[in-house]
């Protein structure tokens, strides 16, 4: 089967190439937005007269035709110009099929990023125990820090800033043999916010809270940006501070979720989980002028703590290492693992008596709530798909579970 993965290497460019990049990523921002500005105005004048639309591939001819009258934006590289508008292209796709919202224009030190797609062009080589370059077009040579060996060839480097530190992402891909079945032992995960993460097995992993570590230096670092005057020197460095403070709580997040996945990854054969949406369960309290929501602070605060969490990206990096071990992850409803008992499959909302603990209304079964809801979302990996419907026409205390199959 073919691996991909991709090396994340942070670059100390000089003076002249940190222009150079931020020339590029300029160029590719502009290009994205004025394609968008095309698509979108287009289709106002033009939806009623006829069918046609505007493709990434006239665009791309387009953009040829505009590098020769604008001259900054022929000193930027072509490929990552055109891999702007592939981005655009496929964010319309995604929007069409109701993946994502309509697309929206970049903004600058939100989306410094450009993509070299060529491997041909491309180098990365190791300079030094800990030290590299990469070569890129247009730059040259780009020392970094932070080396490790890269097993497979070259596909495509990404180059973005983040915190005003510059990144080079080295996606390469190799071929690797099928990996054998595990036989290591199934287990359920309950995911949360007060426990991160509950475990049939009877293991539990403490949140890494790291936003909420960071909020009170966040809101000063806010406050500062919002008393600086627009288009000064210091409302740029204040806004540098808030970036800087993000990138911090991001990498940590990122670390804490990759040491927590491998580590399930290797003692466990088959992970289950549920599919939860966490965009439903995030969205605002706030309601409408008419119709106002209740509790809305407390909603707000529930939601960033959940957004703390980082369950899809923690569901994202257990899969593909489970994959890699021969092992799998399943997915299942999320609804009433935690009102139904593990012990004798009955239902009931009264069980669970408080966040951490439940007592079953029907047999007595008493054990950490978390933990009984990790049990019945590991059951329902083992049975044929049931709907989830069947159970809002159950009364409190009648038994059944839904389950679903690998």
């Amino acid at each position: 089967m073919i691996q991909r993965k991709a090396n994340i290497y942070r670059l100390y460019p000089d003076p002249a190439q940190r222009e150079m990049l931020s020339r590029i990523s300029g160029a590719c921002r502009t290009v994205y937005n004025l394609a968008l500005e095309q698509r979108r105005d287009w289709w106002q004048r033009h939806k009623d007269r006829t069918g046609k639309s505007i493709s990434f591939a006239g665009q791309c001819r387009e953009l040829t035709d505009l590098r020769r009258d604008v001259d900054w934006l022929r000193e930027a590289p072509i490929h990552p110009l055109q891999q702007a508008l592939r981005d655009l292209d496929r964010a319309y796709q995604n929007f069409f099929s109701g993946r994502s919202g309509y697309p929206s224009p970049r903004r600058k030190g939100l989306h410094d990023s450009f993509r070299f797609p060529d491997p041909a062009s491309l180098r990365v080589e190791r300079t030094g125990k800990k030290t590299g370059r990469v070569k890129l077009p247009k730059l040259g040579w780009v020392a970094f820090r932070g080396w490790y060996d890269l097993p497979g060839a070259i596909r495509t480097i990404t180059i973005c800033r983040r915190g005003g530190q510059w990144f080079a992402s080295v996606q390469w891909e190799r071929e690797v043999e099928e990996p054998a079945p595990t036989v290591l032992a199934p287990v359920g995960i309950d995911m949360g916010v007060a426990v991160f993460a509950a475990m049939s097995s009877g293991e539990t992993v403490a949140p890494g809270d790291f936003g909420r570590k960071a909020l009170c230096a966040l809101r000063k670092a806010q406050r500062a940006v919002s008393r600086k005057r627009k288009g000064s020197a210091n409302r740029r460095k204040a806004v540098r501070r808030v970036q800087t403070l993000h990138a911090r709580v991001a990498s940590a997040r990122k670390d804490f979720l990759h040491k927590v996945s491998t580590t399930i990854a290797k003692s466990h054969g088959t992970v289950v989980v549920e599919a939860l949406q966490v965009r439903n369960m995030s969205a605002s309290a706030k309601g409408t002028v008419d119709e106002p929501g209740r509790k809305v602070r407390q909603k707000a605060g529930l939601n960033r703590s959940i957004l703390d969490q980082g369950w899809r990206l923690f569901r994202t990096l257990l899969g593909y290492k489970l994959a890699e071990r021969g092992g799998s992850l399943v997915e299942v409803p999320p609804a009433y693992t935690s009102q139904t008992c593990s012990a004798c499959e009955s239902l009931d909302p009264t069980s669970r008596v408080s966040q951490a603990r439940f007592v079953c209304t029907t047999c007595g079964h008493t054990e950490n709530a978390d933990i009984n809801a990790a049990k019945n979302i590991l059951r329902r990996a083992d049975s044929p798909l049931k709907p989830v419907e069947g159970h809002r026409n159950k009364r409190p205390g009648e038994a059944g579970s839904t389950r679903r199959a690998a």
